[in-house]
Protein backbone atom coordinates (compact mmCIF):
# COMPACT_ATOMS: atom_id res chain seq x y z
CA UNK A 1 0.00 0.00 0.00
CA UNK A 2 1.43 3.55 -1.13
CA UNK A 3 2.15 6.05 1.60
CA UNK A 4 -1.31 8.27 0.13
CA UNK A 5 -2.99 4.99 0.41
CA UNK A 6 -2.35 4.29 3.72
CA UNK A 7 -2.84 7.97 4.94
CA UNK A 8 -6.10 7.45 3.48
CA UNK A 9 -7.03 4.51 5.13
CA UNK A 10 -5.78 6.44 8.54
CA UNK A 11 -8.29 8.91 7.69
CA UNK A 12 -11.26 6.25 6.94
CA UNK A 13 -10.16 5.32 10.58
CA UNK A 14 -10.35 8.39 12.25
CA UNK A 15 -13.93 9.24 10.83
CA UNK A 16 -15.48 6.18 12.15
CA UNK A 17 -14.21 5.95 15.37
CA UNK A 18 -13.14 9.31 16.59
CA UNK A 19 -15.63 11.33 14.88
CA UNK A 20 -19.33 11.46 15.35
CA UNK A 21 -19.63 10.23 11.88
CA UNK A 22 -19.25 6.99 10.00
CA UNK A 23 -18.01 6.61 6.70
CA UNK A 24 -18.31 3.65 3.85
CA UNK A 25 -16.32 5.58 1.61
CA UNK A 26 -13.83 8.40 0.88
CA UNK A 27 -14.40 10.42 -2.73
CA UNK A 28 -11.25 12.31 -3.92
CA UNK A 29 -12.46 15.96 -4.49
CA UNK A 30 -9.43 17.58 -5.04
CA UNK A 31 -5.66 17.99 -3.92
CA UNK A 32 -4.20 21.48 -4.20
CA UNK A 33 -0.79 22.64 -4.89
CA UNK A 34 0.05 22.07 -1.13
CA UNK A 35 0.29 18.55 0.16
CA UNK A 36 -3.44 18.63 1.93
CA UNK A 37 -6.27 16.22 0.21
CA UNK A 38 -10.19 16.58 0.09
CA UNK A 39 -12.14 13.92 0.28
CA UNK A 40 -15.95 14.11 0.26
CA UNK A 41 -18.56 11.87 2.31
CA UNK A 42 -22.35 11.20 2.83
CA UNK A 43 -23.46 10.70 6.68
CA UNK A 44 -27.00 10.77 7.54
CA UNK A 45 -28.28 12.44 3.93
CA UNK A 46 -25.50 15.28 4.16
CA UNK A 47 -22.08 15.37 2.85
CA UNK A 48 -18.81 16.25 4.45
CA UNK A 49 -15.78 17.38 3.22
CA UNK A 50 -12.38 15.04 5.14
CA UNK A 51 -9.22 16.56 4.79
CA UNK A 52 -5.75 15.07 5.02
CA UNK A 53 -3.34 17.82 6.07
CA UNK A 54 0.19 15.71 6.66
CA UNK A 55 1.29 17.42 9.75
CA UNK A 56 5.08 17.67 8.75
CA UNK A 57 4.30 20.06 6.37
CA UNK A 58 0.73 21.23 7.21
CA UNK A 59 -0.52 23.24 10.13
CA UNK A 60 -4.20 21.99 10.46
CA UNK A 61 -4.36 23.94 13.92
CA UNK A 62 -3.80 26.99 12.21
CA UNK A 63 -6.32 26.71 10.21
CA UNK A 64 -8.82 26.24 12.85
CA UNK A 65 -7.77 29.34 14.74
CA UNK A 66 -7.75 31.66 11.60
CA UNK A 67 -10.85 30.04 10.71
CA UNK A 68 -12.23 31.18 13.74
CA UNK A 69 -10.79 34.54 13.39
CA UNK A 70 -12.54 35.18 9.90
CA UNK A 71 -15.86 33.54 11.14
CA UNK A 72 -15.89 36.26 14.03
CA UNK A 73 -15.29 39.27 11.50
CA UNK A 74 -18.38 38.00 9.22
CA UNK A 75 -16.37 36.04 6.74
CA UNK A 76 -17.87 32.62 5.34
CA UNK A 77 -15.88 30.01 5.78
CA UNK A 78 -16.18 26.33 6.28
CA UNK A 79 -17.34 24.92 10.15
CA UNK A 80 -15.23 22.32 11.24
CA UNK A 81 -16.75 19.38 12.53
CA UNK A 82 -14.23 17.22 13.90
CA UNK A 83 -10.26 17.67 14.28
CA UNK A 84 -7.07 15.72 14.98
CA UNK A 85 -4.64 18.23 15.21
CA UNK A 86 -1.56 15.81 15.74
CA UNK A 87 -2.99 13.50 13.01
CA UNK A 88 -3.62 15.99 10.66
CA UNK A 89 -7.07 14.83 9.87
CA UNK A 90 -9.82 17.60 10.15
CA UNK A 91 -13.93 17.40 8.80
CA UNK A 92 -15.65 20.42 7.62
CA UNK A 93 -19.34 20.81 6.77
CA UNK A 94 -18.98 20.89 2.27
CA UNK A 95 -19.20 24.47 0.85
CA UNK A 96 -20.08 22.37 -2.83
CA UNK A 97 -17.70 22.58 -6.09
CA UNK A 98 -18.65 26.31 -7.08
CA UNK A 99 -15.62 27.98 -7.49
CA UNK A 100 -15.85 31.84 -8.21
CA UNK A 101 -13.52 30.76 -11.24
CA UNK A 102 -16.12 28.76 -12.81
CA UNK A 103 -18.82 31.88 -12.82
CA UNK A 104 -16.35 34.35 -13.86
CA UNK A 105 -16.95 35.23 -17.64
CA UNK A 106 -16.41 38.57 -19.72
CA UNK A 107 -20.02 39.98 -18.36
CA UNK A 108 -20.32 38.42 -14.56
CA UNK A 109 -16.35 39.70 -13.62
CA UNK A 110 -17.87 42.98 -13.68
CA UNK A 111 -20.33 42.07 -10.52
CA UNK A 112 -18.24 39.25 -9.05
CA UNK A 113 -14.93 40.57 -8.94
CA UNK A 114 -16.20 43.91 -6.93
CA UNK A 115 -18.07 41.43 -4.53
CA UNK A 116 -14.94 39.94 -3.98
CA UNK A 117 -13.38 42.72 -3.08
CA UNK A 118 -15.35 44.12 -0.96
CA UNK A 119 -14.36 40.81 1.47
CA UNK A 120 -11.17 42.00 1.43
CA UNK A 121 -11.61 44.58 4.78
CA UNK A 122 -13.08 42.07 6.79
CA UNK A 123 -10.05 39.76 6.03
CA UNK A 124 -7.69 42.60 7.05
CA UNK A 125 -9.48 42.81 9.81
CA UNK A 126 -7.47 39.59 10.99
CA UNK A 127 -4.53 40.23 12.39
CA UNK A 128 -4.87 37.55 15.10
CA UNK A 129 -5.87 34.01 16.46
CA UNK A 130 -7.49 33.61 19.37
CA UNK A 131 -4.13 31.97 20.80
CA UNK A 132 -1.13 34.54 18.73
CA UNK A 133 -1.13 37.79 16.45
CA UNK A 134 -0.85 35.90 13.32
CA UNK A 135 2.79 35.70 11.54
CA UNK A 136 4.49 38.96 9.87
CA UNK A 137 4.94 38.64 6.19
CA UNK A 138 8.76 39.71 7.49
CA UNK A 139 11.86 40.20 5.43
CA UNK A 140 12.81 36.49 6.29
CA UNK A 141 9.73 35.43 4.89
CA UNK A 142 10.04 37.98 1.40
CA UNK A 143 13.45 36.73 0.20
CA UNK A 144 12.84 32.78 0.57
CA UNK A 145 10.09 33.08 -1.51
CA UNK A 146 12.60 35.80 -3.99
CA UNK A 147 14.83 32.74 -3.92
CA UNK A 148 12.19 30.05 -4.97
CA UNK A 149 12.26 32.15 -8.47
CA UNK A 150 16.23 32.06 -8.64
CA UNK A 151 16.29 28.19 -7.24
CA UNK A 152 13.56 26.25 -8.88
CA UNK A 153 12.38 28.54 -12.01
CA UNK A 154 16.14 29.53 -13.12
CA UNK A 155 18.25 27.19 -11.98
CA UNK A 156 16.21 23.76 -11.58
CA UNK A 157 13.47 24.00 -14.47
CA UNK A 158 16.08 26.25 -17.21
CA UNK A 159 19.60 25.27 -15.98
CA UNK A 160 20.37 28.73 -16.62
CA UNK A 161 23.40 30.45 -14.44
CA UNK A 162 23.66 33.58 -13.76
CA UNK A 163 26.37 36.23 -14.67
CA UNK A 164 27.28 38.27 -11.72
CA UNK A 165 26.04 41.21 -13.33
CA UNK A 166 22.12 39.46 -13.58
CA UNK A 167 22.96 38.68 -10.08
CA UNK A 168 23.37 42.36 -9.64
CA UNK A 169 20.32 43.22 -10.96
CA UNK A 170 18.50 40.59 -9.76
CA UNK A 171 19.50 42.13 -6.12
CA UNK A 172 18.44 45.26 -7.41
CA UNK A 173 15.09 44.36 -8.24
CA UNK A 174 14.45 43.06 -4.96
CA UNK A 175 15.45 46.00 -3.05
CA UNK A 176 13.01 47.92 -4.95
CA UNK A 177 10.07 45.32 -4.22
CA UNK A 178 11.02 45.15 -1.20
CA UNK A 179 10.62 49.00 -0.60
CA UNK A 180 7.22 48.82 -1.95
CA UNK A 181 6.06 46.45 0.04
CA UNK A 182 7.73 46.66 3.46
CA UNK A 183 6.25 50.54 2.96
CA UNK A 184 2.47 49.72 2.68
CA UNK A 185 0.64 49.80 6.11
CA UNK A 186 -0.04 46.35 7.43
CA UNK A 187 -3.36 44.84 7.22
CA UNK A 188 -4.63 40.82 7.95
CA UNK A 189 -3.49 38.86 4.90
CA UNK A 190 -5.27 35.66 3.64
CA UNK A 191 -2.23 35.41 0.97
CA UNK A 192 -3.76 32.99 -1.58
CA UNK A 193 -6.90 35.06 -1.90
CA UNK A 194 -8.01 33.87 -5.56
CA UNK A 195 -10.44 32.51 -7.50
CA UNK A 196 -10.29 28.86 -7.22
CA UNK A 197 -10.25 29.75 -3.31
CA UNK A 198 -13.56 31.73 -3.67
CA UNK A 199 -16.70 29.32 -3.56
CA UNK A 200 -20.27 30.44 -4.62
CA UNK A 201 -22.77 29.44 -2.28
CA UNK A 202 -26.66 29.54 -1.56
CA UNK A 203 -27.40 32.92 -1.68
CA UNK A 204 -25.18 34.54 -3.76
CA UNK A 205 -22.54 34.23 -0.69
CA UNK A 206 -19.19 33.58 -1.17
CA UNK A 207 -17.75 31.41 0.90
CA UNK A 208 -13.15 31.73 1.61
CA UNK A 209 -11.24 28.65 2.29
CA UNK A 210 -7.69 27.56 2.32
CA UNK A 211 -6.68 30.37 4.42
CA UNK A 212 -4.05 28.81 6.73
CA UNK A 213 -1.39 30.95 5.73
CA UNK A 214 -2.74 34.06 6.86
CA UNK A 215 -0.08 36.42 7.73
CA UNK A 216 0.03 40.36 8.57
CA UNK A 217 0.82 41.89 5.71
CA UNK A 218 1.07 44.60 2.87
CA UNK A 219 -2.33 46.12 2.51
CA UNK A 220 -2.54 45.92 -1.19
CA UNK A 221 -0.98 41.85 -1.67
CA UNK A 222 -5.05 40.01 -1.23
CA UNK A 223 -6.18 42.30 -3.93
CA UNK A 224 -3.51 42.28 -6.45
CA UNK A 225 -3.77 38.11 -5.92
CA UNK A 226 -7.61 38.28 -6.92
CA UNK A 227 -7.02 40.73 -9.65
CA UNK A 228 -4.13 39.47 -11.21
CA UNK A 229 -5.14 35.97 -10.93
CA UNK A 230 -2.02 32.97 -12.04
CA UNK A 231 -4.89 31.30 -13.84
CA UNK A 232 -6.54 33.75 -15.80
CA UNK A 233 -5.66 36.99 -16.87
CA UNK A 234 -8.01 39.94 -17.64
CA UNK A 235 -7.86 42.92 -19.76
CA UNK A 236 -5.62 45.61 -17.82
CA UNK A 237 -8.34 48.18 -18.08
CA UNK A 238 -10.58 46.56 -15.81
CA UNK A 239 -7.90 45.49 -13.74
CA UNK A 240 -7.59 49.68 -13.21
CA UNK A 241 -10.97 50.12 -13.00
CA UNK A 242 -11.83 47.34 -10.21
CA UNK A 243 -8.58 48.32 -8.23
CA UNK A 244 -9.86 52.22 -8.38
CA UNK A 245 -13.73 51.55 -7.28
CA UNK A 246 -11.99 49.30 -4.66
CA UNK A 247 -9.72 52.03 -3.32
CA UNK A 248 -11.79 54.76 -3.68
CA UNK A 249 -14.89 52.98 -1.57
CA UNK A 250 -12.39 51.48 1.04
CA UNK A 251 -9.01 53.23 1.10
CA UNK A 252 -9.60 56.82 -0.53
CA UNK A 253 -7.47 58.39 2.03
CA UNK A 254 -4.05 56.72 -0.11
CA UNK A 255 -3.76 58.29 -3.07
CA UNK A 256 -4.82 56.29 -6.03
CA UNK A 257 -1.42 56.98 -8.13
CA UNK A 258 0.45 55.53 -4.31
CA UNK A 259 -1.94 52.82 -4.14
CA UNK A 260 -1.41 51.72 -7.66
CA UNK A 261 1.85 51.85 -7.56
CA UNK A 262 1.72 49.49 -4.09
CA UNK A 263 -0.86 46.49 -6.08
CA UNK A 264 1.47 47.01 -9.24
CA UNK A 265 4.81 46.15 -7.41
CA UNK A 266 3.16 43.67 -4.86
CA UNK A 267 1.90 41.99 -7.50
CA UNK A 268 5.44 42.09 -9.38
CA UNK A 269 6.49 39.89 -6.11
CA UNK A 270 3.99 37.22 -6.09
CA UNK A 271 4.36 36.31 -10.05
CA UNK A 272 8.25 35.84 -9.16
CA UNK A 273 7.48 33.74 -6.38
CA UNK A 274 4.49 32.35 -8.72
CA UNK A 275 6.84 30.77 -11.35
CA UNK A 276 9.67 29.40 -9.09
CA UNK A 277 6.84 27.39 -6.99
CA UNK A 278 5.31 26.32 -10.28
CA UNK A 279 8.57 24.95 -10.99
CA UNK A 280 8.93 23.24 -7.91
CA UNK A 281 5.24 21.82 -7.93
CA UNK A 282 6.58 19.92 -11.14
CA UNK A 283 9.80 19.09 -9.71
CA UNK A 284 9.50 17.91 -6.67
CA UNK A 285 5.83 17.23 -5.93
CA UNK A 286 5.19 15.53 -9.66
CA UNK A 287 1.93 18.65 -10.40
CA UNK A 288 3.13 18.80 -13.75
CA UNK A 289 -0.39 20.66 -14.57
CA UNK A 290 1.18 24.00 -13.04
CA UNK A 291 4.32 24.64 -16.01
CA UNK A 292 1.14 26.19 -18.11
CA UNK A 293 0.74 28.75 -16.02
CA UNK A 294 4.17 30.09 -15.91
CA UNK A 295 4.13 31.78 -19.29
CA UNK A 296 1.16 33.83 -17.66
CA UNK A 297 2.88 35.09 -14.32
CA UNK A 298 6.07 36.00 -16.50
CA UNK A 299 3.76 37.95 -19.10
CA UNK A 300 2.54 39.99 -15.87
CA UNK A 301 6.13 40.62 -15.09
CA UNK A 302 6.71 41.80 -18.58
CA UNK A 303 3.81 43.87 -19.36
CA UNK A 304 3.21 45.41 -15.39
CA UNK A 305 7.52 46.16 -14.83
CA UNK A 306 7.67 48.00 -18.57
CA UNK A 307 5.29 50.63 -16.28
CA UNK A 308 8.24 51.31 -13.76
CA UNK A 309 11.62 52.40 -15.34
CA UNK A 310 13.43 51.25 -12.09
CA UNK A 311 12.22 47.60 -13.33
CA UNK A 312 13.84 48.06 -16.50
CA UNK A 313 16.75 45.90 -16.52
CA UNK A 314 14.51 42.95 -15.05
CA UNK A 315 12.19 42.91 -17.26
CA UNK A 316 14.29 42.84 -20.48
CA UNK A 317 15.77 40.09 -18.37
CA UNK A 318 12.42 38.29 -18.13
CA UNK A 319 11.38 39.23 -21.69
CA UNK A 320 14.94 38.41 -23.73
CA UNK A 321 15.88 35.52 -21.26
CA UNK A 322 13.81 33.94 -19.10
CA UNK A 323 10.10 33.65 -20.96
CA UNK A 324 12.22 32.40 -24.18
CA UNK A 325 13.77 29.74 -22.55
CA UNK A 326 10.18 28.70 -20.92
CA UNK A 327 8.35 28.82 -24.15
CA UNK A 328 11.62 26.90 -25.75
CA UNK A 329 11.32 23.58 -22.79
CA UNK A 330 7.89 23.79 -22.58
CA UNK A 331 7.77 23.29 -27.16
CA UNK A 332 10.37 20.54 -26.53
CA UNK A 333 8.59 18.94 -23.88
CA UNK A 334 5.27 18.66 -26.08
CA UNK A 335 7.48 17.59 -28.80
CA UNK A 336 9.07 14.54 -27.12
CA UNK A 337 5.25 13.24 -26.26
CA UNK A 338 4.17 13.72 -29.94
CA UNK A 339 7.11 11.79 -30.93
CA UNK A 340 6.61 9.15 -27.97
CA UNK A 341 2.44 8.74 -29.11
CA UNK A 342 3.58 8.34 -32.40
CA UNK A 343 5.86 5.35 -31.69
CA UNK A 344 2.90 3.44 -29.84
CA UNK A 345 1.25 2.96 -33.50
Amino acid sequence: MSPLAQRQAQLMDWINHSTPFLCQQLHMVYGDASFRRYFRFTFDERTIIAVDAPPTFEDSEKFALVAESFAANGLRVPDILAADHTLGFYCLNDFGDEQLAHQLNDHSCHQLYPKALALLPKVQQCTATAQATLPAYDHKLFTREFEIFTQWLLDVHLGYRLTAEQHAMLNDTFNVLADNFFEQPKVGVHRDFHSRNLMMLQNNEIGVIDFQDAVVGPITYDAVSLLRDCYRRWPDKWVSNWLAAFQQQFYPQYPLVKFTRWFDLTGMQRHIKASGIFARLHHRDGKSDYLEDIPRTLGYMVDIGKQYPELQAFVQFVEQEVLPSVLALANSAKGKVVLLAGSKR
